[in-house]
């Protein structure tokens, strides 16, 4: 009977040791399968194992010895093992270090891998997290102030210091973001160090929610030990051969950006890829290879060096910028009228923001010769601090920095944000907090104009969505949003002095601004960027290009927005010295006088520059529907025709296509010119639609307004009575009276306009 029960246990372990050896040849395969894919894609990371390890893999697969196998490759791969963990059968996960050394480089990534013993077979996503590589961004007002979140989460420069390391699991094919189900396999992580020298980290990892082990076995600390970078010395000059400062977007072999995004600090911003650097600055990178794109801006050409980092000291990269254009050498100077220094992407607090010195930078790396920084609601407290009714002290004779105010996250907003520029006072009167501010934007217009300040309305399309490309249309958008919404009703109190463009698509902007352009009214265009909440990408991809008679001045620079001495551009297409019988856009009144009707004489100096490879991400042909609606909306690229390297020059006539020309855009200025006939009061205007478009010059023709149809006085009209269906109601009891005189008003306006056009 003993040994009876004795034979049965030594059976039962039988059965086990033979199940198990059973699985462990089963899995044998598809191991050794895995084995080869992480070797592989480690020299494709240009991480390799040795090549004594790597012969030790080879000679064990040959022998073909499958009980052997897996024990004898583990032990070649847990030598490059930052972590080992185990799942449990109940799918419980725990963690050790593993025996590799744990030494990273400064400013660059390392290769390491983690060992799995899946006891649970399961084929869960493996997740790890780290507090010192933490990526989330938890805080303040994403976008015109809707979805406040609490503060109290938001980041501190504390945090960011303790942040100093980034890694990611490499997912990309062959490998994957699940586990296999076998007991035993690798996983590739990267990391990244922004410091030199012993550094903490601890680790969590799961597998799903509650597979975390009891008494923190899920964790471990891990000390490192981060190797100094090789520093490189940057020589940075212009077409000149000045100093000056340039942007670059450094890549490894792998595509990793240096320095890292997520762990950089002001003046780098965290939501770009580029850093800005100076003449005479550094940076700081690993051994190894890279490449480096670098530019200053659309006028200049953006091109791409290789750099080879030694270990070597004194290492210096030189960089000659080259121009395709410079518009200030006919006396156009770019600017971007709506930047911000907090709220949306900006770090570490939101509601805070960055200072002056950080967007002084980014200017002068885009090669901005004026940059207008708008205080606004979320960050309204903290950065009017800056504000100075003058140009900053930062500012010099080609860059111009200066603080004013976008009417964003005030009672106000839903009738439209604000931009005002050249303020001489920013508090409106009476007022304590913004929740004291006017509910309607004709107040604060009238506020702003009496101390002669520049006025205009921001991101004008939103709220204007229309389901076509036309121009004009007769859509009636929905006048729903923050916009040029208003607009229409402030327009005709003469009150308005530019609505902007460039970053909303051109149809919403555009065809508000020539209906009531149609309608006699002469408010101007201005080109803008909202960075960094309608984009992050960098300032001033949309641009005002203003003609100054004398040397870079703000309050010339202001008064040629409102003069419209101006064209609106991505800075890949220019339209100079714009004139109609040689009186040029923006001086006198930008008016034509002629007797009667007859040929007008259209000329003009433009120049594009298309890169001679298509851009098909952005290319029109290679986006299937409504592109006018998807970003970049004013891009050179969409105006490319088929796939030359030619775009249009269009004169338009009362928003119409009157005749076009074919220009090369291969960076050439070019003399054009156009005649025309005009029948009847007119405004005419160029453009490369949809990279730059100029201000309008006004044809009178026997001294009369200009009423180029009732169609658009018709429209004009619908329009009031449908943004005040909006509006009206957040406009409180106090003003309502007030704002419904001036809605019935501006009614009025376009009833007599109407009348007085005879031509539908």
């Amino acid at each position: 009977m003993k040994l009876n029960k004795y034979y049965g246990l030594i059976l039962l372990i039988g059965m086990f040791n033979a199940k198990a050896i059973a699985q462990s040849t089963a899995e044998t395969q598809p191991f050794i399968f895995q084995a080869k894919r992480i070797v592989e894609t480690l020299d494709y990371l240009g991480t390799p194992i040795s090549i004594a390890d790597k012969k030790i893999i080879e000679e064990t697969v040959d022998r073909n010895e499958e009980e052997k196998s897996i024990a004898a490759i583990e032990t070649i791969l847990d030598k490059y093992a930052l972590f080992s963990v185990i799942i449990n059968p109940e799918s419980r996960v725990n963690v050790k270090a593993g025996i590799v050394k744990p030494i990273l480089q400064q400013n660059g990534w390392s290769t390491f891998l983690i060992r799995i013993d899946n006891q649970a077979g399961i084929t869960a996503k493996l997740e790890v997290l780290s507090e010192q590589a933490k990526r989330d961004y938890d805080g303040g007002e994403k976008i015109y102030g809707f979805g406040n979140k609490d503060e109290s989460k938001t980041l501190t420069a504390k945090d960011i210091a303790d942040r100093w390391m980034d890694f990611s699991l490499y997912t990309k094919a062959p490998m994957q973001a699940t586990l296999s189900g076998l007991q035993s396999e690798y996983f590739i992580i990267q990391l990244y160090s922004r410091d030199a020298g012993k550094r903490a980290a601890r680790f969590s990892f799961n597998c799903g929610q509650a597979t975390q082990d009891i008494g923190f076995r899920n964790e471990v600390d891990i000390l490192f030990q981060a190797i100094p970078s090789a520093i490189i010395k940057l020589q940075v000059l212009d077409e000149n051969k000045k100093p000056t400062t340039a942007s670059f977007i450094i890549k490894d072999k792998q595509q990793h950006i240096y320095p890292s995004q997520m762990k950089r600090l002001a003046p780098d911003f965290f939501f770009q890829p580029q850093v800005y650097r100076a003449d005479g600055e550094t940076i700081n990178l690993p051994v190894g290879d890279y490449t480096i794109e670098y530019g200053r801006g659309p006028e200049y050409l953006t091109k791409m060096i290789n750099l080879n980092v030694t270990d070597e000291k004194n290492q210096t990269l030189k960089i000659n910028l080259q121009r395709w254009i410079d518009p200030s050498s006919f006396g156009y100077y770019s600017g971007d009228h709506h930047i911000h220094a907090a709220g949306c992407s900006h770090y570490t607090t939101p509601t805070q923001g960055v200072n002056p010195e950080d967007m002084m930078r980014h200017l002068v790396g885009e090669a901005v010769n004026v940059g207008s920084v708008l205080t606004w609601g979320p960050g309204y407290y903290h950065q009017k601090q800056f504000f100075e009714g003058k140009n900053n002290k930062l500012s010099t004779a080609e860059n111009l920095l200066r603080y004013d105010l976008e009417i964003s996250g005030f009672p106000s907003s839903h009738a439209g944000h604000l931009v005002l520029l050249r303020l001489k006072e920013q508090d409106y009167p009476g007022t304590k907090v913004l929740e004291d501010w006017p509910t309607w934007t004709i107040p604060i217009l009238k506020w702003a104009k009496a101390q002669g300040a520049i006025t205009g309305y921001a991101h004008s399309g939103l709220g204007l969505e229309v389901k076509t490309d036309s121009l004009p249309n007769y859509e009636m958008p929905h006048f729903d949003g923050i916009g040029a919404n208003e607009y229409i009703v402030a327009v005709t109190q003469n009150l308005v002095d530019f609505i902007s463009t460039m970053d909303t698509p051109p149809t919403w902007e555009l065809n508000i601004w020539y209906h009531t352009l149609n309608c006699g009214y002469r408010t101007r265009i201005s080109g803008e960027t909202d960075f960094p909440c309608m984009s992050d990408e960098k300032v001033a991809h949309g641009r005002s290009y203003v003609k100054l008679d004398s040397t870079l001045n703000f309050n010339d620079f202001a008064e040629g927005l409102k003069l419209g001495r101006t064209y609106t551009s991505d800075g890949k297409s220019h339209i100079i010295d714009f004139t109609i019988n040689d009186t040029e856009v923006g001086t006198k009144n930008s008016e034509v006088n002629v007797e009667k009707s007859g040929e007008i004489r259209v000329t003009a100096k433009v120049a594009a520059y298309l890169n001679e490879v298509i851009d098909s991400t952005i290319h029109p042909l290679n986006i299937q529907e409504n592109v006018w609606t998807q970003k970049p909306f004013w891009n050179i690229e969409r105006a490319r025709i088929g796939n030359t390297r030619t775009v249009a020059v269009e004169l338009i006539v009362n928003g119409e296509v009157a005749d076009k020309k074919i220009i090369t855009a291969d960076g050439s200025i070019q003399d054009i010119s156009f005649e025309t006939s005009i029948t009847k009061s007119s405004w005419v205007a160029l453009r490369i639609l949809p990279s730059s478009h100029s201000n309008p010059i006004f044809v009178l023709v026997n001294n009369q307004p200009i009423r180029a149809n009732k169609k658009s006085a018709e429209w004009c009209l619908k329009a009031v009575d449908q943004c005040w269906s909006q509006k009206s109601l957040k406009i409180a009891a106090t003003e309502k009276e007030e704002a419904a005189k001036v809605y019935e008003a501006a009614k009025e306006a376009y009833r007599k306009i109407i009348i007085e056009s005879t031509e539908k």
